[in-house]
């Protein structure tokens, strides 16, 4: 069988990882395992090095399906219910968030993930690159949310978080939080963080012994949730999206 080698001049064309991110297939991540794991062609033969760029006419496939060549940057906004995992597939069989999607959707993949019981704004993109560039902890977007956990809390507690927190040997970093209101045996909570580690919301408020009913994302750098309704999704205007994340009008 044939493979496809590295190309010697990086100014023949876009390496293939980006590409395949650009193309809303995965983030440039996770195109390189996909290569590593020999499910990518490129003009019938084998991709095995991430080090092969792509130009126009190349035919692309990945798991033997033609990849179209990647459309304009594109971001959408999305209200996502609890009870959905963010993932293409689970292997628990749960219902994802890709599945509750509109038909009438491109390919997308999400700009990070809120966990199965999590709900509120969740960005979707047909770009990889731009996913991971607004993943990034060094792109500095606060995100915020409303908490609602079990219980009294004190203020001093929450305040401390502000020059972050070490918890079973690993460090997170500043949490801006403040209590909202009281209701019975809960209370509401606003959060902001700029790092959001797996689960963090939820790991430093059991910490606190403050376990969490319910997180809410309510905006994820300059995008909000607003009034946007449980389930639905909604296209940044281009415009809009080109203020807010300028290295887009260079590319």
């Amino acid at each position: 069988m044939s493979e496809q080698k590295p190309a010697a001049n990086p100014e023949r064309g876009e390496r293939i990882a980006k590409y395949l991110a650009r193309a809303g297939i995965a983030s440039r991540r996770d195109a390189e395992q996909l290569i590593a794991a020999g499910k990518v062609r490129m003009n019938n033969q084998d991709v095995t090095h991430p080090a092969v760029f792509v130009t126009e006419g190349d035919l692309v496939v990945v798991d033997g399906k033609a990849v179209s060549s990647p459309e304009r940057t594109r971001l959408w906004r999305y209200h996502k219910p609890d009870g959905l995992v963010t993932t293409h597939k689970d292997p628990e069989g749960r219902s994802t968030v890709f599945e509750k999607l509109p038909e009438s959707l491109p390919r997308v993949i999400s700009v990070g993930r809120l966990d199965l019981t999590s709900e509120g704004l969740l960005l979707l993109t047909n770009d990889g690159s731009l996913s991971r560039q607004l993943e990034l902890p060094a792109t500095g977007w606060l995100r915020r949310y409303r908490v609602r956990v079990h219980g009294g809390v004190d203020p001093a507690k929450l305040v401390r978080l502000a020059d972050g927190i070490r918890i079973d040997g690993e460090q997170f970093g500043p949490i801006e939080a403040s209590v909202d209101s009281r209701q019975r045996a809960n209370t509401w909570l606003s959060v902001s963080l700029r790092e959001g580690k797996n689960r963090e919301i939820r790991r430093v408020m059991d910490h606190l012994l403050l376990p969490v009913t319910r997180l809410i994302r309510v905006a994820y750098g300059p995008f909000q949730l607003g009034n946007l309704t449980r389930g639905a999704v909604e296209e940044v205007n281009g415009k809009i999206l080109r203020e807010q994340i300028p290295f887009l009008a260079k590319k």
